[in-house]
C-alpha cells in the first residue's frame, strides 16, 4: 500500500516519548528506554490519517478499500513518517549530532513537536519529578533549535546569492530563493508568503540586516514547516495545566493532549483480539478474558484519558497536522461514476489526500500524467455533474476524470 506524498517529522528533545508515539502510530517497534540518544538513525514509516469513510455516508453496505483500510466506516489512508533522535539544547550547532538530525526532516511538510506536558524531564532530557521543568520553555527551546538551523543553512552562502539577485541574476526573487532552499522542502509559495508576511518584499536583499534574515527565516519555518505541539504524558494530573498553559502561550499552533503510551498499549492489546479499539476512538471494549493487571491498565486509560482528554491523542494529531495545519482534503477517484467503482469493480478503491483548493485537472494529474495532459472534463458522483478543469475539488468528492488518453487505452 502506497503512502501519500506527505511527510511528517516527530521532533522533540530527548525522553519525552518520541519514539512511543512513533510507535503508536506506525504499530512499529522501535527501540524505547529511559535514557537519552535511544534513537540515534531516523526511523521511517507509514501511519494513517482517519476520515468518515463515503460508502457510510451514501448508505452502501462496503467499500473495497485498495490503497487504504476501511475499519468499520471509517477510512484510513496511509502518509510517511519519520522519527528522529532528540534534540538537545545547541543541536543547531551540532550538539548531540543534532544537525545530522535535523537533516532528516529536511523534507517534512509538517513536524509533530512531542512535549513532556507532565514536566517530568529536563532540558537535557533527564527524568525528574513531574512539574519541575516547564513545557512552555521546552517548547520555546525546540523552536529556538529548528529555527537556528535553517538559519546557519540560509545564511551561509546569503551575503553571495543577494547580491547575485540584486545585480539582475534573478528576476523573479521568490523563484531564486526557493531554488536556493529547495533542499529543504521549500516551495516558491512558502518564500512568497513569508516575504509578504514580514513586509520584506520590496527591500533589496542586499540591505538585508541579520535581524531581518532572522525574522525572514522564523516566518517561512512557520509556513514552510508548521508545527502541531503534540502534548504528551497527558495522562499525568500536573500536565493539565500545562496544557492550557501551551495553548495561551502558543496561540494559533494546535497542542493536542497525548498519551502515546496509552495509544500503543490499546493498538497492541486490538492486535491481540482483547479489546475492540479503533484508532481515535473515545472507548474501547474488553473483550476475552485479558489477564487481570491488562484489565486494571485499561481502566486507568479509560479515566486519565479517555473520559479527560476524549481520545488517547495519536490519531488527532495526525489527522490535525494533515488535514487542518496542511490544509488538505480527501477526494475519491472512480472510473464508473454511477456504480462508485474503478476497472476491476472495485467500490469506492482509493482514496487520495490533496490540497484544498485543487482543481479536477489537478487531480488528474495526480492520478496519471496522462490524463492530466489530455483531461476532457470530469464527472462529480454525488451530483451527476460534468464539471470541467477549474472545477475546485471538495473534501468528499467522488470524481471520474474524463481524458482523451483513458478513452484511448
Amino acid at each position: 500500500m502506497e503512502a501519500s506524498n506527505i511527510l511528517l517529522g516527530v521532533v522533540g528533545k530527548t525522553n519525552v516519548g518520541k519514539s512511543t508515539f512513533f510507535s503508536a502510530a506506525t504499530e512499529i517497534d522501535v527501540p524505547i528506554e529511559n535514557r537519552p540518544f535511544v534513537t540515534i538513525d531516523p526511523n521511517v514509516g507509514v501511519t494513517y490519517v482517519r476520515r468518515m469513510c463515503p460508502h457510510v455516508e451514501l448508505g452502501l453496505p462496503s467499500c473495497n478499500a485498495s490503497n487504504s483500510i476501511c475499519r468499520l466506516g471509517w477510512r484510513f489512508i496511509p502518509v510517511k513518517i519519520v522519527d528522529v533522535a532528540g534534540l538537545v539544547p545547541g543541536a543547531h550547532e551540532g550538539r548531540g549530532l543534532g544537525n545530522k538530525f535535523l537533516d532528516h526532516v529536511r523534507r517534512a511538510d509538517a513536524l509533530l513537536l512531542v512535549v513532556d506536558a507532565s514536566g517530568s524531564t529536563d532540558e537535557e532530557g533527564r527524568p525528574v519529578k513531574p512539574g519541575s521543568y516547564d513545557p512552555v520553555e521546552e517548547v520555546k527551546q525546540m523552536v529556538f533549535e529548528i529555527e537556528e538551523w535553517m538559519f546557519n543553512i540560509i545564511a551561509r552562502d546569503w551575503d553571495k546569492l543577494a547580491r547575485f539577485i540584486d545585480t539582475g541574476g534573478a528576476l523573479d526573487v521568490p523563484g531564486a530563493l526557493a531554488q536556493r532552499l529547495s533542499g529543504l522542502g521549500i516551495l516558491k509559495n512558502h518564500v512568497v508568503k513569508a516575504l509578504e508576511t514580514t513586509g520584506l518584499e520590496s527591500k533589496r536583499l542586499t540591505s538585508w540586516d541579520r535581524g531581518d534574515l532572522r525574522v525572514f527565516v522564523s516566518e517561512l519555518r512557520r509556513v514552510a514547516k508548521p508545527i502541531v505541539i503534540v502534548a504528551n504524558k497527558a495522562d499525568v494530573p500536573v500536565a493539565e495545566d500545562n496544557v492550557r498553559r501551551l495553548r495561551e502561550e502558543f496561540k494559533g499552533v494546535p497542542v493536542i493532549p497525548t498519551s502515546s503510551l496509552a495509544e500503543l498499549m490499546l493498538r497492541r492489546a486490538s492486535a491481540k483480539n482483547m479489546v475492540e479499539y479503533i484508532p481515535g476512538d473515545g472507548d474501547f471494549k474488553v473483550v476475552g478474558s485479558p489477564p487481570r493487571d491488562l484489565v486494571r491498565a485499561l481502566e486507568r486509560i479509560r479515566d486519565l484519558v479517555l473520559r479527560k482528554w476524549g481520545s488517547t491523542g495519536v490519531q488527532e494529531a495526525l489527522n490535525e497536522a494533515v488535514f487542518k495545519t496542511l490544509d488538505n482534503i480527501v477526494v475519491y477517484p472512480v472510473e464508473d461514476h454511477v456504480k462508485l467503482t474503478d476497472k476491476q469493480g472495485r467500490v469506492l478503491p482509493d482514496a487520495l489526500i490533496i490540497p484544498r483548493g485543487s482543481t479536477a485537472r489537478d487531480l488528474a494529474y495526480r492520478i496519471h500524467t496522462d490524463l492530466g495532459e489530455t483531461f476532457l472534463y470530469a464527472i462529480n458522483a454525488k451530483t451527476k455533474q460534468r464539471v470541467g478543469e477549474s472545477y475546485r475539488v471538495n473534501d468528499g468528492d467522488i470524481i471520474k476524470i474524463v481524458a482523451a488518453a483513458a478513452r484511448k487505452a
